[in-house]
C-alpha cells in the first residue's frame, strides 16, 4: 500500500482509501446534520465523518462525565414533571465541566463537515486514482455493492452489526462494546424478561435510568451511519466500476454529443 502512495504522490487529495480495517472516503455530509447528531451524543458526528480518534474521544468523556454529573438523571425526572427533583439529582462540579465540551463537541463537527465537503469538491475535480482491494494478514477489504435496508436491519438487531456488513471495522467493534456496557449496566434485558413474564412493576424498577438513556441514540447512530455509509460505498463502487470500463473497454473514438452517440 505504501508504494501505491509513492507511485501517486504527485496527487494532493483521494477521494477515498481502502484498508483491511475498512473503507474511508469523502463524501457530502450535511453539516447541520452532523451537528445534531454530536448535540445527540458528542462523538457521533466525528464518526460519521470517519474522524475515530477525536469521535472516540469525545464519547468516553460524554459518558464518563455525564454519568459523574447524572445528567440522564436530571432529564428524566424533568420529563416526567419533577423540576425540583432534577435540581438535586445534577452534582454541579462535574455539571458545569459537562457544558463546554458538548458545546464544542457540536460546533467542531459542524465546522469539519463544512471542510470536508469542500476538500470532497477538490478531490473530486483533482480525480485521482485510488485503491480497491486490500489484503492483509488478518483481513480482506474490498469495494463491493451491498444492500443499505440490510445495514439498518442488522443495526436494529444489534449496533454495530450494520457496520460489519459494509466493512466498517473500528466503528462496529466501537458500537458493540458500548452497547454490550448500555445494556448491561442499565439492566435492560433483566427488564424485558420480566416485562415477557408480565410483571411490569419489576421490570421498570430493575432499570438503570442514567445507563438507559444512552441507548436510544446509540441504536439511531447505528442505523444512520450504517444506512449512509452503505449507500455512499455503493456509488464509490459504481463510480470506480465506470471508470475502469471506460479506460479499458471504451472506444477512443466513442463520444456523446447532444445526447447522440457518436462514431468517428
Amino acid at each position: 500500500m505504501d508504494n501505491y502512495r509513492n507511485r501517486n504522490n504527485k496527487y494532493r487529495r483521494y477521494k477515498a482509501y481502502v484498508s483491511v480495517l475498512g473503507t474511508t472516503q469523502l463524501h457530502r455530509h450535511n453539516p447541520y446534520i452532523v451537528a445534531w447528531w454530536s448535540a445527540a451524543f458528542p462523538g457521533f458526528g466525528h464518526l460519521l465523518l470517519s474522524k475515530y480518534l477525536r469521535g472516540f474521544a469525545l464519547f468516553i468523556w460524554e459518558v464518563f462525565v455525564n454519568y459523574q454529573a447524572r445528567i440522564n438523571l436530571a432529564m428524566v425526572d424533568t420529563f416526567r414533571g419533577h423540576i425540583e427533583l432534577a435540581k438535586y439529582d445534577l452534582h454541579p462540579r462535574w455539571a458545569l465541566m459537562y457544558i463546554p465540551v458538548y458545546l464544542f463537541g457540536i460546533w467542531d463537527s459542524y465546522r469539519t463537515a463544512v471542510d470536508m465537503n469542500n476538500l470532497y469538491l477538490l478531490a473530486e475535480h483533482e480525480d485521482a486514482p485510488y485503491n480497491t482491494f486490500s489484503i492483509g494478514s488478518i483481513e480482506i477489504n474490498y469495494l463491493d455493492k451491498r444492500t443499505p435496508v440490510l445495514s439498518v436491519i442488522w443495526s436494529l438487531f444489534m449496533p454495530g452489526l450494520g457496520q460489519l456488513h459494509i466493512h466498517r471495522i473500528l466503528t462496529a467493534f466501537f458500537a458493540l462494546i458500548w452497547t454490550i456496557v448500555f445494556l448491561y449496566a442499565s439492566h435492560a434485558l433483566e427488564a424485558v424478561h420480566f416485562l415477557f413474564l408480565g410483571d411490569i412493576p419489576r421490570a421498570t424498577q430493575v432499570l438503570d435510568r442514567q445507563w438507559l438513556l444512552y441507548m436510544p441514540s446509540m441504536w439511531g447512530f447505528a442505523v444512520y451511519d450504517s444506512y449512509v455509509n452503505t449507500v455512499e460505498n455503493n456509488q464509490l463502487y459504481e463510480s470506480e466500476q465506470r471508470k475502469f470500463l471506460i479506460k479499458n473497454y471504451q472506444s477512443p473514438e466513442f463520444q456523446i454529443r447532444r445526447g447522440k452517440v457518436v462514431e468517428r
